[in-house]
This record gives structure tokens, C-alpha cells and sequence, in this order.
């Protein structure tokens, strides 16, 4: 939507890793510096960890973009909680080897051949193993012995672990990981954005899209979201996101501090402890839209517990200080609304024609009256699946919020 409305070419502060957004931060910078160092030794395991969000995944996804395919293969391999023989497995297949129904032995047999195969043809192998934090011991271990396959004297396999702080923790204090602890070559810790980052950051991925001044954004506004975000880049982009999103909604040309006040309530009130068993308000698919909306909203409202009393406030606070909720809501019934007025006035024209049809004194222009209506009932149909989809993607938004 409100992409859309600013006239960007795509959202600029999406949640899914894009190298394209990619914004090198003082952190990110020594992160790459550590990555090219590793790389260039060609041996052991590179570690890179931090905060959730802290943009590991879009730092990786700008490494792969440097790498040279010709002379680098790479398998990517992200866990869940996996046991030793599981990691030989997956491993495996990251790279392509079929390994269906084969036992350990197996497939350690394939990744042998297969990185054989692809020293000779003078190609390196790395292996990214993001999610590190879930694995077990045992499957750290296995990925150590990986690491001792040879042509000679020259490693075979090199592997990435991207990780989160527990970590950097775990591999730093468990006696049982003493050993890959020793064929650490290179280490970095992802920090938070420094608040002077965080302007030039958010500038960043709106210059990507297109941005050409509007919004126009308050000088004062950086300070407040550093805060806020903790400086880390998801959660400046979730901020972010909600912001436009609001000045939007309310038609804004200037995103100020009040509206990102407002946002950041609105986003401290979602973080709230959900009731898992409770049902969600959505548009009943059997009611008429509008008097479906109405009741989603209805149920939006009944389902806050412990509302906090809401001082009097003059008519612009107060549209200021209304839920992004109840801003979308609003937006859709008046689009509605809008085009229920057309769909009465294009009824009355084609009533005219069916009187003047039956008694047989159709107009010289009937024909191009024909195709005026068509092309009216055109534009509400595109009006209308516009307004569906922002509606969908607002509800659906709200149950997936928690695990972006």
C-alpha cells in the first residue's frame, strides 16, 4: 500500500534478506574484512554471530554475490536441531548428492568423492551452516571432521557458521569443542548500528527504491528510532515499515516524531503476550465486505483486554494517537464506500438503457455509453481486488508479525 502511495518501485523495508539492500554498517564492514581474511587461508571455520536481526543472512547473501562461481561451490545447509548423522546428511545434500536411503558411511562417502571431484577441477568448497545455535554437539563434531578430508596436504572444505549469541557462548566455553575451537581462523561478533548509522541506513534503502523526497522525513526522528530499535537493522525496518505505513493512511508528506511516537506504542502494544487459543479477528468470507470488515474490527476491539483510559485530546492528536488498525479499517470502508456511489450511478445507467431498449428509442450514442460503463466497472473491479488485497495482507500481517 503504501509503497504505492509514495511511488516506490518496491517495499524498501522488507524483512526477508535482499543483497540488494545490503548497507555496510561499521560492524557489517569488519564482519567482511574477517570473511575475506577467512576465505583467502582456504581452511578450517569462519564464525559469524549476532543479535537476531542483526543482518547475518543479508551479509552472507552479499558475500555469495562477491564469490566466483567458476572457482567457488558453495552448499548452504540452515538447521534446526540436528544430531551427527543428520548434519552428514544435510550436508550432503546442500550440495546437490543424492543421498536417499543411504546410511552415514554413505554419504560421507559421496561428500569425499565430491570434494576430490571438485579439487581437481580447481574448485574450492564452502559450506554455510546458518543457524548454529541449534545444532548439537554431536553435529559439531561431525562438521569438524569434515573439515579433515585432503588432497594431500591441501583442505578440501571450508565451512561458515552463522549463529546467534548463544553461540559465540557455547563455542567459547564447552570443553567437548575444543578441538573446532582450535580450527577457528576467523571470529566476528555482529553489533548493533551506531545511532549516526542509523540515518544514513534508512536513507539507503530508499534511495534503492526510488525515493525522491517524498516523504520527507524530520532531522530529529533518528536519535528516537536508534532508541527504540536498539539499532538493530530488522527492527528498524519493522519501525520503519509501520511508519510509512501510517503517514500513508493519514496522507502524510512529513514523517515526524509524533508519528513514530505513535508507531513505536502501537508496536510495544503488539509485543504483548498473545493468547495462542484465541480467535483472530478476520473478514467473515460469508458476509458482504463492508458488514465483514465492520465486524473484524468489532472483534479487534472486544479482544483488547485492560484498555488504558485515553485523555481528551483535540481532533488531530487524536487521529494521530488511533491504532494503524483502525487507520486501515477506516481506509477500506471508505474505499468501499466510494465505490458503492459508482456502482449506484452506473446501475442508473444501465436502468435508462434497458427503458430505452423496451421501448425501442435507444440513444445515437448507445454504444459509446455501453463502453464508458464497461470501463467504469473495469476500474472498480481493479478498485476493489486493490482494496481486497490490502485488507488480506493487513490481517494476515498482524498473525505473522511474531515470527518476522
Amino acid at each position: 500500500m503504501y509503497e504505492e502511495f509514495y511511488g516506490f518501485s518496491e517495499r524498501p523495508f522488507q524483512l526477508t534478506p535482499d543483497p540488494a539492500f545490503y548497507f555496510e554498517s561499521l560492524t557489517h564492514k569488519k564482519a567482511l574484512s574477517y570473511l575475506g581474511y577467512g576465505l583467502n587461508q582456504g581452511e578450517g571455520f569462519i564464525v559469524i554471530t549476532g543479535e537476531v536481526g542483526s543482518g547475518k543472512s543479508t551479509l552472507v547473501a552479499h558475500l555469495k554475490q562477491k564469490l566466483d562461481d567458476e572457482r567457488m561451490t558453495v552448499g548452504e545447509v540452515v538447521t534446526s536441531a540436528l544430531d551427527g548423522e543428520e548434519m552428514i546428511h544435510v550436508a550432503a545434500r546442500s550440495f546437490g548428492l543424492d543421498v536417499t536411503g543411504r546410511d552415514k558411511a554413505a554419504d560421507l562417502a559421496a561428500i569425499e568423492l565430491f570434494l576430490h571431484e571438485e579439487a581437481r577441477n580447481g574448485r574450492r568448497v564452502l559450506l554455510i551452516v546458518d543457524e548454529a545455535q541449534n545444532l548439537s554437539i554431536g553435529a559439531l563434531e561431525e562438521l569438524r571432521m569434515l573439515s579433515n578430508f585432503q588432497l594431500g596436504s591441501h583442505p578440501l572444505l571450508q565451512t561458515l557458521l552463522l549463529g546467534q549469541p548463544e553461540f559465540k557462548q557455547l563455542l567459547a566455553q564447552s570443553d567437548e569443542l575444543e578441538q573446532l575451537r582450535q580450527r577457528v581462523i576467523a571470529a566476528h561478533h555482529l553489533d548493533a548500528m551506531q545511532p549516526g548509522e542509523i540515518e544514513p541506513y534508512v536513507m539507503h534503502r530508499l534511495n534503492h527504491v526510488g525515493w525522491q523526497g517524498n516523504p520527507e522525513i524530520e532531522n530529529g526522528i533518528w536519535v528516537d528510532l536508534h532508541k527504540a530499535t536498539g539499532g538493530i537493522p530488522r527492527k528498524v525496518n519493522q519501525v520503519m515499515t509501520r511508519l510509512l505505513l501510517l503517514g500513508a493512511v493519514e496522507e502524510r508528506s512529513l514523517l515526524d516524531g509524533e508519528m513514530l511516537d505513535a508507531v513505536v506504542e502501537e508496536m510495544s502494544g503488539d509485543a504483548a503476550p498473545v493468547d495462542t487459543h484465541a480467535v483472530k479477528p478476520r473478514p467473515d468470507r460469508d458476509l458482504p465486505a463492508a458488514e465483514a470488515i465492520a465486524r473484524a474490527r468489532d472483534q479487534a476491539q472486544h479482544s483488547r483486554t485492560a484498555p488504558e483510559p485515553v485523555p481528551a485530546t483535540t481532533g488531530e492528536d487524536d487521529a494521530r494517537k488511533k491504532g494503524l488498525l483502525d487507520h486501515q479499517i477506516e481506509a477500506i470502508e471508505a474505499a468501499f464506500a466510494e465505490r458503492d456511489k459508482h456502482m449506484a450511478v452506473l446501475r442508473r445507467e444501465v436502468e435508462k438503457l434497458g427503458a430505452s431498449h423496451a421501448s425501442s428509442d435507444l440513444p445515437e450514442d448507445v454504444g459509446q455509453r455501453l463502453a464508458s460503463i464497461e470501463a467504469r466497472l473495469d476500474e472498480q473491479e481493479r478498485s476493489l481486488r486493490h482494496v481486497l488485497t490490502m485488507m488480506i495482507d493487513y490481517f494476515e500481517a498482524q498473525g505473522s508479525r511474531v515470527a518476522a
